[in-house]
């Protein structure tokens, strides 16, 4: 056989040992099985959750231990009324409970939003 010249190109037909592409390996496979893959994305989720919870639970402290602050600090407000109703009724009625309400609709569409996110993960999409 004589060997071809550097510059003459080579025409391949075919190839036995083509270039494969590494097959990837789907996550919920990770999780079922509990590999440390799986463990990783289960940590992600459950820090993404606790966080979410500490965000909502200092909120929450925040307007309780408010509350009785400014209750404390400023004595006028103690004795004050609108509309004939006392102040710390109105700032109880008006501006804890709706907040509350929201502040819990806010928690449950994040709770909603993060699980929605993994399950985008878990089924490669």
């Amino acid at each position: 056989m004589t060997p071809t010249p550097p510059n003459q190109r080579v025409r391949v037909t075919s190839s036995r040992r083509g270039a494969t592409t590494p097959r990837r390996r789907p996550v919920a496979r990770d999780l079922d099985e509990q590999t440390d893959l799986g463990d990783v994305y289960l940590a992600g989720l459950m820090r993404a959750q606790r966080r979410l919870s500490i965000i909502v639970i200092s909120l929450i402290l925040a307007g309780l231990i408010g509350l009785p602050l400014l209750l404390a600090t400023v004595p006028s407000t103690r004795s004050l009324t609108i509309a004939g109703v006392p102040f710390p009724w109105i700032a109880i009625g008006v501006a804890v409970y709706p907040s509350a309400w929201f502040l819990a609709r806010w928690y449950t569409k994040q709770c909603e939003r993060l699980e929605a996110d993994f399950v985008a993960v878990v089924e490669g999409t």
